[in-house]
């Protein structure tokens, strides 16, 4: 896994509370507000490799979006001739430059010359975090706050959100679930959607938290997913828990199959996401 001059790739595993952050990545220097990447680098740069310092992330998150399992991988080679860091030492070291940042590395892997983060990602879980019953943001406890979308009324339809989840499964064109950007033209809308599932959720705090507060998590799985695609389809699947779209009008929406039939303001913010695992074949011997 040496490459030449005694460089070696590797592939790492992060977490990050997405809020005072532009997204994971790099931001341009001119922008007051940095990236995730940007931090990351710095931090790789601090352990004074000869190489030129550039990260590939696997999986792109935007402002206020946090991760609990993301993954990158770069090159690094050390100065002088010395061998390459130990996997354990590099989490340590890199962790130690991070400091203060909410930002930390959680596993480090040396992996073949050729291998890419995004690339080789076989899959991706999002989860999204929902508190019904938060009638004011002071209402959710502190450990929670900017982590999950606070909904004012304490009920919904489960059952409903269930049924139009089930519709989403699957292969199918998710054009009316993508916000447009400046990738959208080169950007296949066909993706595959392994699983989409809600679940009672719980405060950081459960035990120690008494305001009747209700969590539930949204779970997605799919190899890879479109812009803001997860954010949209929470979106319409709290809508229907709420009433204020059916079933039949989630079945209506994907197959328009056109991002503009989405309804304005229906999109849910970021604090709620997180992107909590990014998969790899075991044949890529990353899970030793």
């Amino acid at each position: 896994m040496i490459m030449h001059n005694g460089r070696v790739r590797y592939l790492i595993f992060f977490q990050y509370l997405g809020t005072k952050y532009s997204g994971v990545m790099k931001a341009p220097p001119h922008q007051a507000v940095k990236g995730v990447q940007n931090y990351l680098e710095d931090a790789v740069r601090s352990l004074r490799p000869v190489n030129e310092v550039s990260l590939s992330i696997s999986s792109r998150t935007d402002t206020g979006v946090h991760a609990l399992g993301n993954s990158a991988h770069f090159d690094l080679q050390r100065q002088n001739g010395k061998p390459p860091f130990a996997e354990e030492v590099l989490v340590d070291a890199l962790n130690f430059h991070l400091r203060p940042e909410p930002i930390r590395i959680t596993r480090a892997y040396r992996v073949p010359g050729g291998f890419h983060a995004r690339f080789r990602a076989v899959s991706r879980t999002y989860v999204y975090r929902l508190a019904t019953g938060v009638t004011h943001h002071s209402c959710t406890p502190l450990t929670d706050a900017n982590l999950c979308w606070g909904l004012r009324h304490m009920d919904l339809d489960v059952g409903a959100m269930r049924d139009a989840a089930s519709l989403l499964v699957g292969t199918h064109n998710f054009s009316s679930f993508r916000a447009l950007n400046s990738e959208t033209p080169f950007k296949d809308p066909v993706k595959t959607l392994e699983k989409v599932g809600l679940e009672l959720g719980d405060a950081f705090v459960h035990k120690h938290f008494h305001r009747d507060i209700q969590f539930w998590e949204l779970t997605f799985k799919s190899r890879s997913f479109l812009y803001k695609q997860v954010r949209r389809m929470t979106g319409a699947l709290v809508a229907v828990g709420q009433g204020q779209m059916s079933v039949s009008g989630v079945k209506e929406l994907l197959e328009a199959q056109d991002s503009q039939a989405y309804p304005h303001n229906l999109t849910s913010p970021p604090e709620g996401l997180f992107l909590t695992r990014v998969e790899y074949h075991r044949s890529d011997d990353l899970l030793r």
